[in-house]
């Protein structure tokens, strides 16, 4: 891949996540019934920068839980497995859950993620929050809480960097060769 641009800095990350954490809290009926599920892999620190924030702000420590989708993925050719989900009835039923990650593009990661939570136990809500919306769904679904919508081409990849995971914190933009 070639790099071709930087869309966000260290700040801008900070800023937007800062900006849907307000949202969280605006939007939310009942903070206290909510809980963040991270989709790994950067789903997970994205998470928790935003439960940190809702806490700074709201004094509301939410639950937070990170979900492995690879079970749930229709892309995925594996041969029959046991799918082990890492949600617990108890972490989602009746809750109002947010699902949390990086870049929303075709949907398919999303809808993966709905499964496990339906596997999991009955959710009272399930909201989207993203750090980029890049656009090009294949399939009907939208972000609740979205950082920065960024419409791409095809031909490029969205890359979210996070100090966590990549020992540095940034979002650029690549050309696929």
């Amino acid at each position: 891949m070639k790099f071709k641009t930087e869309l966000f800095d260290e700040n801008a990350v900070n800023r937007a996540l800062a900006r849907i954490s307000y949202e969280i809290i605006e939007r939310s009926e009942d903070l206290g019934n909510a809980v963040l599920i991270g989709i790994r892999t950067r789903g997970v620190p994205i998470a928790e920068i935003i439960r940190d924030n809702v806490f700074k702000n709201a004094g509301v420590s939410l639950p937070l839980y990170a979900l492995d989708i690879s079970h749930y993925r229709d892309d995925d050719k594996r041969e029959e497995v046991e799918v082990e989900n890492s949600l617990k009835k108890e972490e989602v039923e009746g809750k109002d859950v947010i699902l949390v990650d990086d870049v929303l593009f075709t949907g398919r990661t999303t809808r993966a993620a709905i499964d496990a939570v339906f596997a999991a136990g009955r959710a009272s809500s399930i909201k989207l929050a993203v750090l980029v919306d890049r656009g090009h769904r294949e399939l009907p679904i939208r972000a609740d809480f979205v950082g920065k919508n960024v419409p791409s081409s095809m031909k490029e990849k969205i890359v979210v960097q996070l100090f966590k995971t990549d020992g540095k914190t940034g979002v650029s933009i690549y050309e696929k060769e």
